[in-house]
């Protein structure tokens, strides 16, 4: 099989995973592990979540696919739903797709056709998709703001042209901003508050769009609905993936009023699986799932047990450096060479616990399901720092 498949990153496990369920995942050899990094982090309610399940085998029945041309009442159904609990105000519209980096690519698509002005705005650090032109973000329309050293600004300190650092951003020129609530390159960094504010309502209020990528961070990945609500901020346009399908590749592109009013039509974009029933019938599973176990609210705590038990084993331990944390999205920086990091990774692989780690680094990460029980947590805990004082 390793000769005829192609894997975006290294082999880990040298196993084939066969079954899952919640939050476990088991081998063809009968090993199974806890994962705590929720495949790509897009497991947000469990593996195989017998609701899910359901809701795909009950639509397949029906009818999976229709073309963009037509559509079924599902996806009506799955739209509403999400526009609510997004909450971009009457008049949003959004498109259901199958990727992340689709869904951004996409948003970015519709806000370039109605620019103020010709340049974009990011975070340095962030990770907008796989391709397009968020990805490669030529210099001659993107602006990356070098934000680190921000995080240390005293309290007193405006973000405005008083500042130094925030007089080289050329706001007369920027458009959109197109912003990442919690860096998904793998560190779990979050921009201060002030500065995200300040340049929102700067490009806001000069006529410009604020796009937020929701991939990583929405669905309750950093202990509320959405990451962009850690902040004073309106999105004009917002892109989902991962946790909104729980594990199935269902995406979403969302523009609020304001953005949708300036179309003179739907965008000039179309693929095969856009606005499917199957994926709609998933999406509208996975908020009923969130919403009726209370999951925003549960992914929180157990985030913040994870990440308490982390500072606790830091205070005893000189080989964790820093633990980042906003609800279950946490990031580990340990005080050790790439090499050992990935011994440590591997002893708790063999442990029974998959966790993230970023190549060539000494940073973990973990993104566990939203409901991951208490107990679990506690045993990853105690596993953790018995593999730690053994490296």
């Amino acid at each position: 099989m390793d000769q005829v498949i192609w894997y975006p990153g290294h082999q880990l496990l040298l196993a084939n995973i066969v079954r899952a369920e919640g939050p476990w995942v088991v081998a063809d050899d009968g090993r199974r592990w806890l994962d705590l990094e929720s495949g790509v982090w897009a497991a947000s309610v469990g593996q195989t979540h017998p609701r899910v399940a359901a809701a795909l085998q009950q639509q397949f029945a029906t009818i999976a696919h229709t073309g963009f041309n037509y559509t079924a009442p599902v996806v009506a159904e799955a739209a509403a739903a999400v526009l609510r609990v997004l909450d971009l105000g009457d008049g949003a519209r959004c498109s259901l797709l199958c990727s992340g980096s689709e869904a951004v690519e996409y948003c970015i698509r519709i806000v370039t056709g109605m620019l103020p002005r010709p340049r974009l705005l990011t975070m340095a650090d962030s990770y907008f998709g796989a391709y397009g032109a968020a990805h490669g973000r030529p210099a001659d329309r993107w602006t990356t703001f070098d934000w680190f050293g921000c995080e240390g600004c005293p309290d007193g300190k405006r973000c405005d042209a008083t500042c130094e650092r925030f007089a080289t951003i050329p706001l007369a020129e920027i458009g959109a901003f197109v912003f990442e609530p919690g860096s998904s390159s793998g560190f779990v960094r979050f921009p201060p508050a002030k500065l995200v504010e300040a340049i929102a309502q700067a490009v806001q209020a000069a006529g410009g769009f604020v796009v937020v990528n929701e991939v990583t961070t929405g669905v309750g990945r950093t202990g509320r609905w959405f990451g962009y609500r850690h902040y004073d901020v309106q999105p004009d346009a917002v892109a989902l993936g991962k946790g909104i399908g729980g594990g199935y590749p269902v995406a979403v592109a969302a523009v609020g009023p304001r953005v949708a009013a300036g179309m003179s039509g739907p965008p000039a974009y179309a693929q095969s699986h856009q606005n499917d029933p199957l994926g709609a019938a998933v999406l509208l599973a996975v908020i009923g799932i969130i919403e009726d176990d209370d999951l925003i609210a549960r992914g929180a705590a157990v985030g913040a047990r994870l990440a308490e038990g982390l500072m606790a084993l830091a205070q005893t331990s000189p080989r964790i450096r820093t633990v980042r944390a906003r609800g279950p999205m946490i990031a580990i920086d340990l005080d050790m060479t790439p090499a050992e990091a990935a011994a440590l990774h591997r002893a708790l692989v063999d442990a029974g616990y998959l966790v993230g780690l970023r190549p060539g680094t000494a940073t973990l990460r973990l993104d566990p399901p939203l409901g991951l029980a208490d107990q679990h947590a506690d045993a990853f805990l105690q596993v953790f720092g018995e593999r730690l004082r053994a490296v």
